[in-house]
């Protein structure tokens, strides 16, 4: 069991099952989400994650068609991310964690749109867009 909470503690959740992936992302809208020069998301089952406090205080917001943002309401945390293209799958954002998820991040995308003042300094792979999808 994964655990993790918004910057306030408001909001608390849980994942009980596997991480299948943790990526950062460069895209304009995840820098803009998350106020940062990327984003770290960890893909998981949708069926694996319940809010274990705070649902009520947890706000949505679509960035763009078919894709959905939420954070809390107090803190502005930025939390999960689901997109209508990937069914059944949910990005929760890696920051948020209380625990070590015991994976690292895998790789880097969107890195085209990337802020033009960082630099990726590790050897990670470098996506110009979306990786292909197995």
């Amino acid at each position: 069991m994964l655990r993790g909470s918004c910057l306030c503690g408001g909001v608390a959740y849980e994942i009980s099952g596997p991480i299948d992936e943790i990526h950062h992302c460069h895209c304009s809208k995840c820098r803009k989400g998350h106020a940062a020069a990327f984003s770290t998301y960890a893909g998981i089952r949708e069926a694996d994650f319940r809010f274990t406090a705070g649902a009520n205080r947890v706000r949505r917001f679509q960035s763009s068609p078919g894709t959905e943002r939420s954070f809390c309401e107090r803190c502005g945390s930025s939390l999960t991310f689901r997109s209508d293209q990937a069914e059944g799958t949910l990005w929760v954002s890696a920051g948020t964690f209380d625990d070590d998820p015991g994976m690292r991040p895998q790789f880097h995308m969107f890195v085209d749109s990337k802020a033009p003042w960082h630099v990726i300094t590790d050897d990670l792979t470098q996506f110009k867009d979306y990786p292909p999808q197995p």
